[in-house]
This record gives structure tokens, sequence and C-alpha cells, in this order.
């Protein structure tokens, strides 16, 4: 299994990006899919879960502006991003967790928020 992240950019504070991460190969039984975020010179941190059937948790930092979705038929994971701060500047990173416990990572796609 690959996944391909993508969408990230450079965004003034109070702006919107949407972040893609799409999976290819054999997708076998997915039991939660998360957005993690890594600023430099930190830890990463989760950002974001979706679970298999659909329930969705979001850090505090984030809940209200950031939304996570996913397309099953496209085998795609969404994060919405709106009201961007530039304390939310960070790779991103995708996850999927396939049972029985299989961890799979995306490559990461920088989001940058600077006027």
């Amino acid at each position: 299994v690959q996944l391909q992240a993508s969408g990230g950019g450079l965004v003034q504070p109070g702006g919107s990006l949407t972040l893609s991460c799409a999976a290819s190969g054999t997708i076998g039984t997915i039991s939660f899919m998360n957005w993690f975020r890594q600023a430099s010179g930190k830890q990463r941190e989760l950002v974001a879960t979706i679970t298999g059937v659909g329930a969705t948790h979001y850090a505090g930092s984030v809940k209200g502006r950031f939304t996570i979705s996913r397309d099953s038929a496209k085998n795609t994971l969404y994060l919405q991003m709106n009201d961007l701060k530039p304390e939310d500047t960070a790779v991103y990173y995708c996850q999927f967790l396939m049972a029985p416990d299989y961890i799979y990572w995306g490559q990461g796609t920088q989001v940058t928020v600077s006027s």
C-alpha cells in the first residue's frame, strides 16, 4: 500500500487549504485514518482521526476549523483546513491503520501559513 499526500502550500492567515491522501495497492480493512503534523523542531502530533465507521476526533487546537473526511470509493482521505493560523505551519502526514496491525504513512506535504 502506498499513500500519496498532496494539497499543501503557502496560504495567508485566515485562509483555507484541503489536503488529500490517496491510497493505492491492496487496501484491506481500514481501522483508522489519521492526519498528523510536525512543525520544525517539534514532535509529530495527531491532528485528526476518522475511524472505519466514520467517527471523527480532533485535536483541541484545530477543532472547529479542520474537517477530516474520506471517500471510500476512491480510497482517499481529506483534511479541510479553514481559518488557518501561523501555528498551523507544519509538514502534514497521513496515516492508515489496517487490520490486523499494518501501519502506512504518506510522504508528507508542507503547509505554510504566513502573510
